[in-house]
Protein backbone atom coordinates (compact mmCIF):
# COMPACT_ATOMS: atom_id res chain seq x y z
CA UNK A 1 0.00 0.00 0.00
CA UNK A 2 1.49 3.60 -0.73
CA UNK A 3 2.08 5.82 2.29
CA UNK A 4 1.26 9.36 1.17
CA UNK A 5 3.96 11.97 2.21
CA UNK A 6 2.65 14.56 3.82
CA UNK A 7 1.98 18.17 2.80
CA UNK A 8 4.82 20.78 3.13
CA UNK A 9 2.59 23.58 3.05
CA UNK A 10 1.33 25.73 6.03
CA UNK A 11 -2.05 25.07 7.32
CA UNK A 12 -3.25 28.87 7.36
CA UNK A 13 -3.84 30.50 10.72
CA UNK A 14 -7.56 30.63 11.34
CA UNK A 15 -9.20 33.99 10.96
CA UNK A 16 -10.41 35.89 13.88
CA UNK A 17 -14.17 35.67 14.21
CA UNK A 18 -16.25 38.65 14.17
CA UNK A 19 -18.23 38.17 17.05
CA UNK A 20 -14.96 38.03 19.47
CA UNK A 21 -13.77 41.31 17.69
CA UNK A 22 -17.17 42.78 18.43
CA UNK A 23 -16.99 41.40 21.86
CA UNK A 24 -13.91 43.03 22.46
CA UNK A 25 -14.58 45.97 21.47
CA UNK A 26 -17.55 46.06 23.52
CA UNK A 27 -15.66 45.35 26.83
CA UNK A 28 -13.26 48.18 26.13
CA UNK A 29 -16.16 50.64 25.89
CA UNK A 30 -18.30 49.03 28.69
CA UNK A 31 -14.90 49.57 30.76
CA UNK A 32 -14.70 53.59 29.46
CA UNK A 33 -18.29 54.17 30.65
CA UNK A 34 -17.83 52.28 33.71
CA UNK A 35 -14.55 54.16 34.58
CA UNK A 36 -16.20 57.05 33.34
CA UNK A 37 -19.25 57.12 36.02
CA UNK A 38 -16.65 55.42 38.76
CA UNK A 39 -14.17 58.94 38.65
CA UNK A 40 -17.39 61.02 38.71
CA UNK A 41 -18.46 59.21 41.83
CA UNK A 42 -14.98 59.92 43.17
CA UNK A 43 -14.79 63.61 41.87
CA UNK A 44 -17.75 64.07 44.07
CA UNK A 45 -16.56 61.97 47.46
CA UNK A 46 -13.94 64.64 48.14
CA UNK A 47 -16.16 67.81 46.78
CA UNK A 48 -14.14 70.31 48.31
CA UNK A 49 -10.67 69.55 47.58
CA UNK A 50 -11.77 68.96 44.14
CA UNK A 51 -13.38 72.03 43.60
CA UNK A 52 -10.58 73.72 44.67
CA UNK A 53 -8.44 72.55 41.96
CA UNK A 54 -11.57 73.41 39.52
CA UNK A 55 -11.65 76.62 40.74
CA UNK A 56 -7.95 76.90 39.89
CA UNK A 57 -8.24 76.12 36.09
CA UNK A 58 -11.36 78.13 36.06
CA UNK A 59 -9.52 81.28 37.26
CA UNK A 60 -6.67 80.31 35.11
CA UNK A 61 -9.35 80.32 31.98
CA UNK A 62 -11.22 83.03 33.09
CA UNK A 63 -8.31 85.92 33.38
CA UNK A 64 -7.10 85.56 29.61
CA UNK A 65 -10.86 84.91 28.66
CA UNK A 66 -11.73 88.17 30.68
CA UNK A 67 -9.12 90.34 29.22
CA UNK A 68 -9.50 88.71 25.57
CA UNK A 69 -12.97 89.97 25.99
CA UNK A 70 -12.61 93.36 27.48
CA UNK A 71 -10.18 94.27 24.13
CA UNK A 72 -13.47 92.88 21.48
CA UNK A 73 -15.46 95.35 23.45
CA UNK A 74 -12.71 98.44 23.26
CA UNK A 75 -11.81 97.38 19.44
CA UNK A 76 -15.65 97.68 18.70
CA UNK A 77 -15.93 101.60 20.17
CA UNK A 78 -12.49 102.33 18.15
CA UNK A 79 -13.44 101.10 15.16
CA UNK A 80 -16.63 103.48 15.71
CA UNK A 81 -14.09 106.29 15.99
CA UNK A 82 -11.84 104.88 13.23
CA UNK A 83 -14.29 105.04 10.69
CA UNK A 84 -14.88 108.89 11.71
CA UNK A 85 -11.23 109.60 11.04
CA UNK A 86 -9.25 110.83 8.22
CA UNK A 87 -6.44 112.48 7.09
CA UNK A 88 -6.39 115.85 5.45
CA UNK A 89 -4.03 116.56 2.32
CA UNK A 90 -3.24 120.44 2.25
CA UNK A 91 -2.64 121.32 -1.57
CA UNK A 92 -0.42 123.38 -2.43
CA UNK A 93 -1.75 126.90 -3.13
CA UNK A 94 -0.59 127.15 -7.40
CA UNK A 95 -2.49 123.81 -7.65
CA UNK A 96 -5.76 124.18 -9.74
CA UNK A 97 -9.23 122.34 -8.96
CA UNK A 98 -8.60 120.13 -11.88
CA UNK A 99 -5.05 118.76 -10.53
CA UNK A 100 -6.75 118.59 -7.40
CA UNK A 101 -9.03 116.14 -8.76
CA UNK A 102 -7.08 113.87 -11.06
CA UNK A 103 -4.66 113.38 -7.27
CA UNK A 104 -7.97 112.50 -5.64
CA UNK A 105 -8.54 109.96 -8.53
CA UNK A 106 -4.99 108.32 -7.76
CA UNK A 107 -4.99 108.53 -4.69
CA UNK A 108 -8.93 106.65 -4.75
CA UNK A 109 -7.53 103.82 -6.77
CA UNK A 110 -5.25 103.06 -3.57
CA UNK A 111 -6.03 99.60 -1.56
CA UNK A 112 -5.09 101.14 1.27
CA UNK A 113 -7.80 104.15 0.85
CA UNK A 114 -11.00 103.67 1.35
CA UNK A 115 -12.46 106.94 -0.13
CA UNK A 116 -11.39 110.53 -1.02
CA UNK A 117 -13.42 113.51 -0.68
CA UNK A 118 -11.88 116.59 -2.47
CA UNK A 119 -12.48 120.21 -0.76
CA UNK A 120 -12.17 123.14 -2.64
CA UNK A 121 -11.22 126.76 -1.82
CA UNK A 122 -13.98 128.57 -2.40
CA UNK A 123 -16.05 125.40 0.19
CA UNK A 124 -13.08 125.80 2.36
CA UNK A 125 -13.93 129.58 2.66
CA UNK A 126 -17.86 129.50 3.07
CA UNK A 127 -17.51 127.20 5.44
CA UNK A 128 -15.13 129.33 7.15
CA UNK A 129 -16.99 131.94 6.91
CA UNK A 130 -20.59 130.47 8.08
CA UNK A 131 -18.85 129.35 11.45
CA UNK A 132 -16.07 131.03 12.12
CA UNK A 133 -18.58 134.33 13.05
CA UNK A 134 -15.32 136.75 10.95
CA UNK A 135 -17.48 136.78 8.16
CA UNK A 136 -17.13 140.65 7.42
CA UNK A 137 -13.42 140.32 8.20
CA UNK A 138 -12.83 137.87 5.38
CA UNK A 139 -14.83 140.52 3.09
CA UNK A 140 -11.44 142.37 3.41
CA UNK A 141 -8.90 140.22 2.14
CA UNK A 142 -8.20 140.51 -1.51
CA UNK A 143 -8.47 136.95 -2.10
CA UNK A 144 -8.80 133.47 -0.84
CA UNK A 145 -6.02 132.66 1.52
CA UNK A 146 -7.37 128.85 1.56
CA UNK A 147 -5.74 125.80 -0.44
CA UNK A 148 -7.86 122.91 -1.98
CA UNK A 149 -7.99 120.10 1.04
CA UNK A 150 -8.10 116.40 -0.08
CA UNK A 151 -9.96 114.28 2.46
CA UNK A 152 -8.93 110.60 2.62
CA UNK A 153 -10.73 107.99 4.51
CA UNK A 154 -7.90 105.31 5.24
CA UNK A 155 -8.94 101.34 5.71
CA UNK A 156 -8.99 100.65 9.18
CA UNK A 157 -6.48 97.99 8.92
CA UNK A 158 -3.70 100.38 6.97
CA UNK A 159 -4.54 103.07 9.43
CA UNK A 160 -0.54 103.55 10.59
CA UNK A 161 2.06 106.30 10.21
CA UNK A 162 3.80 105.39 7.69
CA UNK A 163 0.62 105.96 4.98
CA UNK A 164 0.43 109.74 6.80
CA UNK A 165 4.10 110.44 5.70
CA UNK A 166 4.20 108.52 2.31
CA UNK A 167 1.23 110.90 1.46
CA UNK A 168 3.34 114.20 3.11
CA UNK A 169 6.19 113.38 0.75
CA UNK A 170 4.01 113.99 -2.27
CA UNK A 171 4.79 116.81 -4.24
CA UNK A 172 1.36 118.36 -4.85
CA UNK A 173 0.91 118.10 -0.74
CA UNK A 174 1.68 120.99 1.49
CA UNK A 175 0.67 119.51 5.10
CA UNK A 176 -0.52 116.22 5.69
CA UNK A 177 -2.61 116.39 8.97
CA UNK A 178 -3.96 113.13 10.53
CA UNK A 179 -6.76 114.37 12.78
CA UNK A 180 -6.59 111.49 15.15
CA UNK A 181 -3.61 110.46 15.59
CA UNK A 182 -4.18 109.17 19.29
CA UNK A 183 -6.42 106.59 18.00
CA UNK A 184 -3.61 105.29 15.85
CA UNK A 185 -1.85 105.06 18.98
CA UNK A 186 -4.47 103.21 20.84
CA UNK A 187 -4.69 101.04 18.08
CA UNK A 188 -0.98 99.73 18.88
CA UNK A 189 -1.55 99.51 22.27
CA UNK A 190 -3.84 97.73 22.13
CA UNK A 191 -2.21 95.35 19.76
CA UNK A 192 0.85 95.15 22.38
CA UNK A 193 -2.50 93.74 24.60
CA UNK A 194 -3.32 91.07 22.86
CA UNK A 195 0.10 90.11 22.50
CA UNK A 196 0.62 90.33 26.18
CA UNK A 197 -2.47 88.55 27.03
CA UNK A 198 -1.03 85.46 24.55
CA UNK A 199 1.68 85.33 27.04
CA UNK A 200 -0.31 85.66 30.02
CA UNK A 201 -2.67 82.58 28.53
CA UNK A 202 0.58 80.50 28.28
CA UNK A 203 1.70 81.34 31.06
CA UNK A 204 -1.51 80.32 33.01
CA UNK A 205 -1.80 76.74 31.10
CA UNK A 206 1.59 75.90 32.55
CA UNK A 207 0.65 76.71 35.66
CA UNK A 208 -3.08 74.69 35.10
CA UNK A 209 -0.65 71.70 33.96
CA UNK A 210 1.29 71.99 37.14
CA UNK A 211 -1.77 72.09 39.23
CA UNK A 212 -3.41 69.01 37.77
CA UNK A 213 -0.45 67.03 37.59
CA UNK A 214 0.66 67.64 41.31
CA UNK A 215 -3.46 66.45 41.67
CA UNK A 216 -3.27 63.32 39.70
CA UNK A 217 0.66 62.77 41.69
CA UNK A 218 -0.71 62.48 45.25
CA UNK A 219 -3.80 60.06 43.79
CA UNK A 220 -1.38 57.72 41.97
CA UNK A 221 0.44 57.95 45.41
CA UNK A 222 -2.65 57.04 47.56
CA UNK A 223 -3.24 54.40 45.22
CA UNK A 224 0.34 52.97 44.46
CA UNK A 225 -0.28 49.39 46.42
CA UNK A 226 -3.56 48.60 44.05
CA UNK A 227 -1.63 49.93 40.73
CA UNK A 228 1.24 47.55 42.14
CA UNK A 229 -1.62 44.70 42.34
CA UNK A 230 -2.76 45.37 39.53
CA UNK A 231 0.65 45.50 37.36
CA UNK A 232 1.08 42.30 38.78
CA UNK A 233 -1.75 40.39 37.64
CA UNK A 234 -1.51 42.21 33.91
CA UNK A 235 -2.94 45.05 33.59
CA UNK A 236 -1.54 47.74 31.18
CA UNK A 237 -0.71 51.12 31.44
CA UNK A 238 -3.47 52.20 29.38
CA UNK A 239 -5.54 50.42 31.96
CA UNK A 240 -4.16 51.88 34.72
CA UNK A 241 -3.98 54.93 33.23
CA UNK A 242 -7.62 55.43 31.98
CA UNK A 243 -9.30 56.42 35.99
CA UNK A 244 -6.81 58.93 35.94
CA UNK A 245 -7.30 60.49 32.85
CA UNK A 246 -10.99 60.81 33.34
CA UNK A 247 -10.29 62.56 36.86
CA UNK A 248 -8.74 65.41 34.87
CA UNK A 249 -10.97 65.41 32.86
CA UNK A 250 -13.78 66.33 35.16
CA UNK A 251 -11.80 68.60 36.68
CA UNK A 252 -11.24 70.68 33.58
CA UNK A 253 -14.91 70.57 32.35
CA UNK A 254 -16.12 72.26 35.85
CA UNK A 255 -13.10 74.65 35.61
CA UNK A 256 -13.95 75.97 31.82
CA UNK A 257 -17.56 75.82 33.24
CA UNK A 258 -16.88 78.05 36.22
CA UNK A 259 -14.64 80.22 33.81
CA UNK A 260 -17.33 80.88 31.63
CA UNK A 261 -19.63 81.62 34.10
CA UNK A 262 -17.30 84.19 36.27
CA UNK A 263 -16.64 85.99 32.72
CA UNK A 264 -20.58 86.41 31.98
CA UNK A 265 -21.20 87.49 35.43
CA UNK A 266 -18.52 90.25 35.67
CA UNK A 267 -19.65 91.62 32.16
CA UNK A 268 -22.82 91.72 33.36
CA UNK A 269 -22.14 93.69 36.22
CA UNK A 270 -20.35 96.42 33.97
CA UNK A 271 -23.49 96.26 31.45
CA UNK A 272 -25.21 99.32 33.57
CA UNK A 273 -22.07 101.63 33.68
CA UNK A 274 -20.79 101.13 30.26
CA UNK A 275 -24.35 102.12 29.32
CA UNK A 276 -24.54 104.81 31.24
CA UNK A 277 -20.90 106.36 29.31
CA UNK A 278 -22.39 105.26 26.33
CA UNK A 279 -25.51 107.45 27.03
CA UNK A 280 -23.27 110.43 28.20
CA UNK A 281 -21.50 110.13 24.57
CA UNK A 282 -24.58 109.96 22.52
CA UNK A 283 -24.03 106.71 21.13
CA UNK A 284 -25.30 103.11 21.17
CA UNK A 285 -22.66 100.27 22.69
CA UNK A 286 -23.89 96.91 23.29
CA UNK A 287 -21.44 95.25 25.17
CA UNK A 288 -19.95 91.97 23.91
CA UNK A 289 -20.39 88.84 26.31
CA UNK A 290 -19.14 85.20 25.68
CA UNK A 291 -21.55 83.34 23.21
CA UNK A 292 -22.16 79.67 23.11
CA UNK A 293 -19.16 79.25 20.84
CA UNK A 294 -16.59 81.45 22.96
CA UNK A 295 -18.07 79.41 26.20
CA UNK A 296 -17.57 76.03 24.31
CA UNK A 297 -13.81 76.74 23.59
CA UNK A 298 -13.88 77.97 26.92
CA UNK A 299 -14.93 74.62 27.97
CA UNK A 300 -12.57 72.23 25.86
CA UNK A 301 -9.43 74.29 26.78
CA UNK A 302 -10.02 73.44 30.08
CA UNK A 303 -10.66 69.89 29.23
CA UNK A 304 -7.58 69.54 27.03
CA UNK A 305 -5.49 71.41 30.16
CA UNK A 306 -7.13 68.82 32.37
CA UNK A 307 -6.79 66.05 30.22
CA UNK A 308 -2.97 66.61 29.61
CA UNK A 309 -1.64 67.91 32.87
CA UNK A 310 -3.35 64.17 33.68
CA UNK A 311 -1.49 62.56 30.86
CA UNK A 312 1.77 63.78 31.84
CA UNK A 313 1.79 63.15 35.70
CA UNK A 314 0.61 59.15 34.70
CA UNK A 315 3.06 58.77 32.81
CA UNK A 316 5.94 59.55 34.70
CA UNK A 317 4.63 57.86 37.93
CA UNK A 318 3.89 54.68 36.08
CA UNK A 319 7.17 54.06 34.72
CA UNK A 320 8.72 54.25 38.45
CA UNK A 321 5.70 51.86 40.05
CA UNK A 322 6.71 48.99 39.43
CA UNK A 323 5.22 44.99 41.44
CA UNK A 324 7.80 43.82 43.34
Amino acid sequence: MKRTAPSSRPTPPTPRSKPQVTRGRNIWLSHHVYVFFLSLGQFFSTPLANFMTSAVIAIALALPGGFYLLLENAQQITQTWAESSHISLFLNPQMAIQQAEILGQQLGQRQDIQSVRLVTSAEALEEYRKYSGFGEALNALEGNPLPNVLIIQPALAHLTPSLLQELDKLEEVDVAQFDMRWLQRLLTIIAVVQRGILILAGLLAITVLLVVGNTIRLAIFNRREEIEVTKLFGGTNAFIRRPFLYIGFWYGLVGGLIAWLLVNISFWLLRVPIQKLSTLYATEFEIITLDIQAGLILVVTGIALGLAGAWLAVGKHLRVIQPH
